[in-house]
């Protein structure tokens, strides 16, 4: 059972994560909700399309122009007490590594951190403890926030997600974290290049049978378009079919861009396995 906000989720549930952008330069949009109105229409689409989660970034993951910790707080405390307000049962979370900030965000109603950089800031996870709220522990390779794989290597790249991601938490758990609110993540495209990226997609059951919830973050990620030779606005085909697989093998949550189109993708898989029925099923009984 996975527990965030308000809300559980069973073991066969796919949840979707909707990304809302609270930068001017984010790699995907450009900057599309940096300002309050764009962001709030994003997030009433994305919930009406079938995200449970939305998850409200302050700084783009990629190389760029300082964000400092009072710049990330201005761009995202403010942003999710209004989200908290208008969609009162929406499980919001925020993407950050800082403790600074995600102490900020708890306080205004956040439900889960999402730590994207492996526990760079260990007090961050304190701080999850002591909202209790969840948290997402990532396998980012031992990288700083915002910096570019160079030359990275693993003897065995899903021992090593493993490794860290299974550290992570348990120690967040022994900080006070809920159990059932911590989800673990291979961190695809951090720490990694393109083949690692494909093969902890290939061994994704490894982690899902660790019996901690997986999430991935695959959208429109650089793996996905070096995979295909695609830019980042024709990546979506490539994307849904590495749902699809990641759905197949068992992640639970997933960080999207096209909640809509992601919406379907899971719900076919889950049919398939035999864990959702059809939402009609007339043929060859008429």
């Amino acid at each position: 059972m996975l527990r965030l906000g308000r809300r559980e989720f069973a073991a066969h549930e796919p949840v979707i994560m909707a990304i809302v952008n609270r930068t001017p330069d984010s790699f995907y949009d450009q900057g599309a909700t940096f300002r309050d109105e764009p962001a709030l229409a994003r997030v009433e689409q994305a919930v009406s399309e079938g995200a449970a989660i939305v998850d409200i970034g302050g700084v783009k993951a990629g190389p760029g122009e300082e964000v400092t910790a009072e710049e990330e707080a201005r761009r995202t405390v403010g942003f999710v007490a209004e989200v908290r307000r208008r969609f009162p049962d929406v499980i919001i979370s925020v993407d950050t590594w800082r403790h600074e900030v995600g102490e900020a965000v708890c306080e205004v109603g956040a439900d889960l951190l999402n730590d994207a950089w492996g526990g760079v800031d260990p007090r961050l996870a304190e701080v999850a403890g002591r909202y209790g709220v969840g948290l997402v522990c990532t396998h980012a390779g031992e990288t700083q926030p915002r910096t570019r794989p160079h030359r990275i290597a693993y003897d065995d790249v899903m021992a090593d997600i493993l490794r860290v991601t299974l550290a992570l938490a348990e120690r967040a758990v022994a900080v006070g974290v809920p159990r059932e609110s911590v989800l673990i993540d291979p961190g695809h495209d951090f720490g990694k290049n393109t083949r690692h990226s494909l093969e902890a997609t290939r061994r994704l059951g490894e982690m899902v049978d660790t019996g901690w919830p997986v999430l991935v973050s695959l959208s429109n990620k650089d793996f996905v378009g070096e995979t295909l030779d695609r830019p980042v606005k024709e990546r979506v085909v490539g994307t849904l079919a590495t749902t699809a697989v990641s759905a197949w093998l068992g992640a639970q949550v997933y960080r999207v861009h096209e909640v809509a189109e992601t919406r379907q993708v899971l719900d076919m898989v889950a049919s398939i396995a035999g864990h959702r029925p059809p939402a009609v099923a007339r043929r060859g009984l008429a």
